[in-house]
C-alpha cells in the first residue's frame, strides 16, 4: 500500500504521520508519479504550524516539490508517458495535492521532464527555489546586467538560487547573512559580495559597493524591523520585493524612504508565475536551460530518508542549513 504524510492538527514536526493511503488512477489532466525524492520548503513548516497564507484542512497533506517516474497519465495528458523521468513544479495549492508520499498525483501542467544527467536529489531541489527567483528577479523586477540586488537570508535554497539567477543575467548579487560564519560558502556559491548584517553597517556597505547609489533590487524573505535598513540601502526608484515573513515581528513601512526616493515595495508569491501558463513555460525553459549549461546548480545541504520526515522538519526549523533539504524515497 502506498504511503503519504498527513497531519490532523497544527503543531511542531511531531504532528506529522506516515499513513497508508490508496492513490487513485489519475483524473483528466493529472499524472501519477512514483516518487524518488522530495524537496522541503519553509512554507511547508508554516502550513503545518498554521502560520501560512492558507490554513490547513484536515487531514492535511504537505509538499509541492518532488522528482520521480511517471506511473500513469490521465485522459487528455499530452507530452508525458509512463516511464518518463520528471519533477513537479510548485503550481498548486496544498489543499489540492501533496508531494510527501511514495506515489502521488500531480497536475500535468506542473510537471517537467528531466534531463538525463540530472539526479533525483538535485531534481527535487530545483523548482521552488529557481522559479521563485526567476519570477521575482527576472519577470517582475526585470533585473539586468550590472544592476545590484540585495539577497537577505542568502544561505537558504531560494537565496542561493537568486545568487545564481542574478549571475546568469550579469547582475551583481550581494548576499546578506547575520554573521560571517557562512560568508565563504556564499562566495563559493557566486555571491559578488557578502555582508554580515550583525557585524557591519548594511547601508554603509551597500553604499561602498554601489558607489553611493544603492541597490536597484532587494529580494527579501524576512521582513520585520530590519526592513527599514533595506529600504535605506535601496537606490532611487528601486524595488523591494517581499516574498516571505521569517521575522514574525511587525514590518515597518519606512514612508520617508519610500516617498523620498520613489521606491516600489512589492509582495511576491511564486504562484504569480506558476498559475500563468505562458510564465510557467518561460520559467521551465529558463531553469532547464540553466541546468543544462551549468549556470544553475542546486546545493544540497542534507538528505533524510522518507521514514525520518519528522527529523527532517526539525532540521528545517533549526535554520542551520545552507541550501536545500531533500527527503529520499
Amino acid at each position: 500500500m502506498p504511503r503519504r504524510v498527513e497531519f490532523n492538527q497544527i503543531g511542531g514536526p511531531e504532528v506529522l504521520r506516515i499513513v497508508e493511503a490508496e492513490i487513485p488512477e489519475p483524473a483528466a489532466g493529472e499524472v501519477r508519479i512514483a516518487v524518488k525524492a522530495i524537496g522541503l520548503n519553509r512554507a511547508e513548516s508554516m502550513y503545518r504550524t498554521g502560520t501560512y497564507i492558507i490554513d490547513p484542512v484536515f487531514p492535511a497533506r504537505l509538499g509541492s516539490e518532488a522528482a520521480g517516474i511517471v506511473d500513469a497519465v490521465g485522459p487528455g495528458v499530452e507530452g508525458l508517458a509512463p516511464g518518463d523521468r520528471v519533477a513537479v513544479v510548485p503550481a498548486f495549492s496544498y489543499h489540492d495535492y501533496g508531494m510527501y508520499g511514495d506515489l502521488v498525483l500531480a497536475p500535468a501542467r506542473a510537471v517537467a521532464k528531466l534531463p538525463d544527467a540530472l539526479g533525483w536529489t538535485d531534481a527535487a531541489a530545483v523548482w521552488m527555489a529557481y522559479v521563485t527567483a526567476w519570477g521575482a528577479l527576472i519577470d517582475t523586477a526585470g533585473l539586468g546586467a550590472g544592476e545590484t540586488v540585495l539577497i537577505p537570508a542568502a544561505s537558504s535554497s531560494v537565496g542561493l538560487a537568486a545568487i545564481q539567477v542574478a549571475n546568469r543575467v550579469g547582475a551583481v548579487p550581494v548576499a546578506l547573512t547575520r554573521t560571517s560564519a557562512k560568508a565563504s560558502v556564499l562566495r563559493e556559491q557566486g555571491a559578488a559580495h557578502v555582508i554580515a548584517t550583525g557585524e557591519a553597517d548594511l547601508v554603509a556597505e551597500v553604499g561602498r559597493i554601489t558607489g553611493g547609489t544603492g541597490a536597484r533590487v532587494v529580494f527579501d524573505p524576512v521582513g520585520g524591523p530590519g526592513f527599514a535598513r533595506l529600504a535605506a540601502a535601496t537606490a532611487t526608484r528601486g524595488m523591494l520585493i517581499v516574498y516571505g515573513a521569517l521575522d514574525p515581528r511587525e514590518t515597518p513601512l519606512p514612508v520617508g524612504q519610500v516617498l523620498g526616493r520613489s521606491l516600489t515595495v512589492r509582495g511576491y508569491l511564486m504562484y504569480e508565475a506558476t498559475q500563468d501558463d505562458a510564465k510557467l513555460a518561460a520559467a521551465k525553459a529558463f531553469v532547464l536551460d540553466g541546468l543544462a549549461s551549468g549556470a544553475l546548480r542546486p546545493r544540497i545541504d542534507r538528505t533524510f530518508p522518507f521514514e525520518q520526515i519528522v527529523e527532517a522538519h526539525r532540521y528545517l526549523e533549526a535554520n542551520g542549513q545552507v541550501g536545500k533539504i531533500v527527503v529520499t524515497v
